[in-house]
Order: structure tokens, then sequence, then C-alpha cells
């Protein structure tokens, strides 16, 4: 049975509280890293750590596989 796409959604007053709850929430955890870190951390900082921070999620090792020797009876 094929049913058709929603027409229209509905956003509703409890969407929008627990919208701004976990905007608050994120918040907050950002700004205790950043007092916890001194505030001394520079964006190019911050960039590093967050590629960092996504290469391990998704399982990606960015470092280069040792050379495999080469044959020397030639």
């Amino acid at each position: 049975m094929i049913r058709r796409r929603p027409t229209r959604l509905e956003l509703k007053l409890e969407d929008l509280e627990e919208f701004e709850a976990v905007k608050k929430e994120i918040e907050a955890r950002r700004e205790r890293l950043d007092t916890s870190a001194g505030g001394a951390e520079t964006p190019t900082t911050s960039r590093d750590a967050r590629q960092k921070s996504f290469n391990e999620r998704i399982g990606y090792n960015p470092l280069p596989k040792a050379a495999a020797p080469l044959d020397s009876t030639l």
C-alpha cells in the first residue's frame, strides 16, 4: 500500500521548550569547556580538535601506513 507524504508538520509548544532546553545545555557545556581550558584556545587549535574528534568518531586514521621495503634482489 502506497501512502502519501505528510502535507504539513505541526510544531508544538513542547517541541519548542525541548529545543530551548537542549540549546541552553549545549551552551553551558561549551562555556564550561572554555573556562576549564583557560580560554586561551586559538581557533586553529579548536579546529584541529574538532577534526581529530570527527576522525575518531568515523574511525578514520589519517596517519600514512609504513611503506613496504623494496625488493633488493635486483
